[in-house]
């Protein structure tokens, strides 16, 4: 089979997957993996300096990490199986043990996001954190974590939508075990067509999304989680139109994919809080008596931080009447 002639066009990769023959035994290196653990670090660096700024202790960011990334994986997983059951449950799914090869690919932001932050409000809970305080300061990170572990959607020659011959159109290979596959004469094989790719249109949604994010934060300061508010509409709304351009297996309601209508439903939801939702950016300061943190005006902030040295040879000056353990 020849491949087509293309005069411009973005290439993608033969190979996902590497292995690291130990001589017993060889270890497979997924590139899917390796992206969403790029992802997941960038993410945590990035939310761990906004928390740093805010009176949160150095290594918040990673003991909540702790908890948020194995319940976000559960959930980004669970959500993907649920919502395409016939790749799984259908004529030559699977089944059961289908569902845990996440390796493979297939996961959902939704259940992903969803996960992560059960995973997060118990640690907060147990960290005695503000956990609206967390939601505003992952709004930067997480959406530029969602760029680096896009990549592994390249890598996987996945998540592309259909036929284009715009000069960014994507070159697709058909793959198996995370190679591509090869014809009688050794050439790999690939699609007769150049795709949309739809996984470098949401890159670059994110991209903005984070510097949106960020800018307005910075300039109006949003507290109460209404910066996570921003995000989720911002990134909503770019996925609703990315989905439509889709043409990967998925389940439909009333003529659209589901990702639209959850895009759709949790943009009204995220508008609602945030035109409803009020209250100045948080910040923290030990909580006297506890291990937690109350969750304070910059202004009370600042003059903690100005009367911090005389505290060591007495009691701690944190009196604040809007300074609630939100957590």
């Amino acid at each position: 089979m020849f491949s087509p002639v293309k005069l411009a066009s973005i290439p993608s990769p033969e190979t996902a997957v590497w292995y690291v023959d130990l001589g017993f035994v060889e270890i497979p290196i997924r590139a899917y993996a390796l992206c969403m653990i790029a992802g997941i670090l960038v993410a945590s660096i990035v939310t761990s300096r906004r928390m740093r700024s805010r009176g949160a202790p150095p290594n918040a960011a990673s003991d909540i990490a702790v908890w948020a990334i194995p319940f976000g994986l559960v959930g980004a997983r669970l959500y993907h199986v649920l919502t395409t059951p016939d790749k799984y449950w259908g004529q030559g799914g699977e089944g059961i043990v289908g569902t845990f090869k996440i390796w493979e690919g297939g996961i959902g932001i939704w259940g992903a996001v969803a996960g992560g932050a059960l995973g997060a409000w118990i640690a907060c809970r147990r960290m005695g954190l503000s956990f609206t305080l967390l939601a505003d300061c992952i709004a930067v990170g997480l959406p530029l974590g969602q760029v680096i572990a896009r990549v592994g959607n390249w890598f996987n020659n996945e998540l592309y939508g259909g036929p284009t011959d715009l000069p960014w159109g994507l070159e697709v290979y058909r793959m198996s075990g995370g190679t591509a596959q090869t014809a009688a004469d050794g050439t790999p094989v690939m699609l007769d067509s150049l795709y949309h790719p739809t996984f470098l249109y949401e890159m670059v949604w994110n991209l903005g999304v984070a510097g949106f994010v960020f800018w307005l934060d910075r300039r109006y300061r949003f507290g109460k989680g209404r910066a996570f508010a921003l995000y989720v509409m911002a990134y909503t709304a770019g996925r609703a139109w990315i989905e439509t351009i889709r043409t990967d297996e998925a389940l439909t309601f009333l003529g659209q994919r589901l990702n639209v209508w959850t895009a759709l439903t949790l943009f009204v939801l995220a508008l609602a809080y945030f035109v409803l939702r009020k209250g100045p950016q948080e910040f923290l300061v030990p909580n006297p008596g506890s291990n937690g943190f109350l969750a304070v005006t910059e202004e009370e902030y600042r003059a903690y931080q100005a009367d911090e040295p005389s505290e060591q040879a007495g009691e701690p000056d944190v009196t604040s009447t809007s300074g609630t353990d939100d957590r």
